[in-house]
């Protein structure tokens, strides 16, 4: 069984037998159980675990996720990614951000059906909890001409440099690849930091009502992805620095770009509807 696995002598790659899908799944399965635990505040016997469980899980799965993703890149160094094998795994990466498309459709899904029905005559909780309007009644929304204006010029910018950096190792340019790497991390992190600011400074809560739950999963969800998408980057810029990302083998920077740009459509969907459209003769938060 070694022999098959010591050299690809074929288009396609036999994986040869790993722990991380197995490790990975229990992982995943003590995070979901013990964010259950800890946002229902539920005990088991005298102790009330979910934190610590949830923690621990993630931790897990981090740690399991890297290893893995590390034994793709020695696989992709070894030779074992053909082009039949590229192929199939920009199928892969294309189905994965078709979920992720799917995944914000439910959020958006969440905002318009409260947005657009406040006062529908067979949902008479929900119009007499929104007071028949939107953004609900006592809601001060965020201005989107201020900080959220800053942070899509910000990613639509990092946008372009991550181009800036693909197109840079197509053509050879070692250096503006580097370059443009690290500018597209740098943003990353200054969007991050700015929408925690605005988090932090937000008119609004996110209990209490539906617009505040809408807003902070939505644009929560997105943050977070990029975040990911920002270590994404960070470890393409490591393995650029090494050496390790050629003409022929550069799928990790082809994917994180796609990731990337993503991100960025996502966004400008949430700063139309969720920050433009919501604030359509809404008061507005001084200072926001």
């Amino acid at each position: 069984m070694s022999d098959v696995h010591a050299k690809p002598n074929h288009d396609y790659h036999l994986v040869p037998p790993s722990p991380w899908p197995l490790l990975v799944s229990v992982a995943v399965l003590f995070l979901a159980v013990g964010a259950i635990f800890w946002m229902k505040d539920l005990a088991f016997g005298p102790l009330k675990p979910g934190k610590f469980v949830f923690g621990a899980s993630l931790i897990a799965v981090v740690f399991i996720a890297a290893a893995w993703w590390v034994d793709v890149v020695k696989e992709s160094r070894e030779g074992f990614h053909t082009p039949i094998v590229q192929l199939g795994l920009r199928y892969g990466m294309i189905l994965f951000i078709a979920s992720e498309v799917m995944f914000f459709v439910a959020w958006f899904w969440a905002f318009f059906d409260s947005s657009l029905f406040p006062n529908h005559p067979q949902e008479y909780l929900r119009a007499q909890a929104l007071g028949g309007q939107w953004p609900p009644k006592g809601i001060e929304v965020i201005d989107p001409w201020h900080l959220p204006l800053l942070n899509t010029l910000i990613l639509l910018t990092s946008g372009t440099t991550v181009t800036w950096a693909h197109h840079a190792l197509l053509t050879g340019d070692r250096k503006g690849l580097k370059i443009g790497l690290a500018l597209t991390i740098a943003l990353g992190v200054i969007f991050t930091a700015v929408q925690a600011y605005e988090y932090v400074h937000a008119p609004f809560a996110f209990k209490g009502s539906i617009f505040g739950a809408t807003f902070f999963m939505a644009t929560g969800f997105h943050g977070f992805h990029v975040i990911v998408g920002t270590i994404f980057l960070a470890v393409c810029l490591l393995r650029a620095l090494m050496g390790q990302l050629t003409l022929r083998h550069h799928l990790g920077l082809e994917f994180a770009a796609w990731y990337w740009h993503f991100v960025d459509v996502v966004w400008l969907f949430l700063f139309a509807t969720i920050y433009i459209w919501s604030s359509w003769g809404a008061p507005i938060a001084h200072g926001h």
